[in-house]
């Protein structure tokens, strides 16, 4: 059903960071084919020299043409997360793992010949015009999208920043309707840890928004600092987190666990291909109370981290469950600047427990609707629009209380030894606080 999930943005388009999951990159395929593959390769060689040169259809046997409908043929059968990168695909996919990229800002997955939203990337100028997640990308400047490959899709949203793009979405929920967001494209460097806050009891909170290859040194920033204010208990948020990087994964997870070990293993088609990721334990364990929330926009390397932290009982998890994309797929470069993406391997959480079209299940359920996701995200990102009736003016939707967060902390009160606080009626959930700087 499934042909690929991918990132649209990153305060940018489309990138690539869900379909990532796990992603690793290699300077050369360093293996020989064997003697059939070479012959099966010399074939298909053959039959395309002889349809390029005697074929009356001159215009649709182009050599490049050619060599990527065989390509096409050849990857067919696999999973939805390999694929071929043309030189403007791969381009974007080291601008996306790099954090800084320029457009609306969404991710996406494509579901047969529709592009449908996964999460937008927080702070971005499509999460703050409304844009949700499940909301289908119909039109770009009034072209239909339908059937459009996701590299023309990424083409026509990318752009010059300051310049507008037109956006036509269809929304499935409540009824199905047709909106239009005029959105003006934007660079912005994206920060992987936001919403920092510590309440005076000591318990933190913070979001992580994806991950990429700054965000094992911001979030070990923040948490040094944390520590440093009385940090008593944690709840990190990783909804809506499409994932990224397993070295990014594996710095986040490392400072809950003692040097050696194991956070999470990948196995490949071969015995010998399983790999460990064992925590390197720079310093001392940070043992504390702690709540993950998740939901099913919690992908790759988000369930990576959940995943370890939810098998070694290092933490609850809350909300609801996880997205389910465990695999790694691994970067082959190719000539005249392409490369493939293939999947090489699964991973397993420390106990042997795959993710992969399954998910994560939480400990504590807790399912929110569009529309209070909707206004808690919203929440965070206006915390200046106070009256339920400007908020339901503005935005569409009534305020909504965050019935996770409020789950996690009720939970981690109750470790603490604290008073329970009742649950926040929607018209009194509270604004979030700035990011600390």
């Amino acid at each position: 059903m499934f042909k690929r999930i991918l990132t649209l943005g990153f305060c940018a388009v489309l990138g690539y960071l869900v379909a990532l999951g796990a992603l690793e990159v290699v300077a050369a395929w360093g293996l020989a084919p064997n003697r059939e593959t070479q012959l099966a390769a010399a074939r298909v060689r053959e039959v395309m020299l002889l349809v390029n040169k005697h074929s009356v259809d001159a215009d649709k046997v182009r050599g490049d043409e050619l060599a990527e409908r065989a390509i096409a043929g050849v990857l067919e059968p696999l999973d939805r997360y390999t694929e071929y990168l043309d030189p403007s695909a791969y381009r974007q996919l080291g601008e996306d793992i790099g954090n800084e990229f320029g457009g609306i800002g969404v991710q996406v997955e494509q579901v047969e010949d529709r592009v449908v939203v996964v999460a937008p990337i927080a702070g971005s100028p499509g999460e703050r015009a409304g844009i949700l997640r499940g909301d289908v990308i119909a039109k770009v400047d009034g072209k239909s999208m339908a059937g459009v490959k996701l590299n023309e899709l990424v083409g026509s949203l990318r752009g010059k920043p300051g310049t507008t793009v037109v956006v036509g979405v269809v929304r499935a929920a409540p009824v199905e309707r047709e909106l239009e967001f005029t959105l003006k494209r934007e660079v912005i460097k994206v920060e992987s840890v936001r919403d920092v806050e510590l309440d005076a009891d000591g318990i933190a909170y913070l979001r992580l928004t994806q991950f990429g290859e700054r965000t094992g040194e911001e979030f070990t920033k923040t948490l040094a600092d944390l520590q440093a204010r009385g940090m008593r208990a944690l709840v990190m948020d990783l909804r809506n987190n499409p994932g990224g990087l397993i070295t990014a994964a594996e710095a986040v997870a490392d400072p809950f666990f003692e040097r050696g070990e194991l956070v999470v293993y990948t196995q490949g088609r071969e015995p010998g291909d399983r790999q460990e990721y064992l925590a390197k334990g720079r310093r001392a364990r940070v043992a504390l109370p702690m709540a993950v929330l998740i939901n099913g926009g919690s992908a790759s390397a988000a369930e990576i981290v959940t995943g370890a932290l939810k098998d070694t009982k290092r933490a609850l998890i809350v909300g609801e469950k996880s997205f389910g994309k465990g695999s790694v797929q691994t970067i082959f470069p190719l000539r005249e600047n392409a490369a493939l993406r293939l999947t090489t391997a699964r991973y397993y959480t420390p106990s042997g427990v795959v993710i992969h079209e399954k998910g994560i299940e939480p400990d504590i359920k807790v399912v929110l609707t569009p529309e209070q996701e909707k206004a808690i995200f919203l929440h965070r990102l206006r915390p200046d629009v106070k009256d339920t009736a400007e908020f339901k003016a503005k935005f569409g939707v009534e305020p909504a209380a965050d019935t996770q967060l409020e789950a996690a902390m009720r939970a981690l009160r109750e470790k603490l030894g604290l008073a329970v606080v009742p649950a926040a009626s929607p018209s009194e959930a509270p604004a979030a606080k700035e990011p600390a700087k």
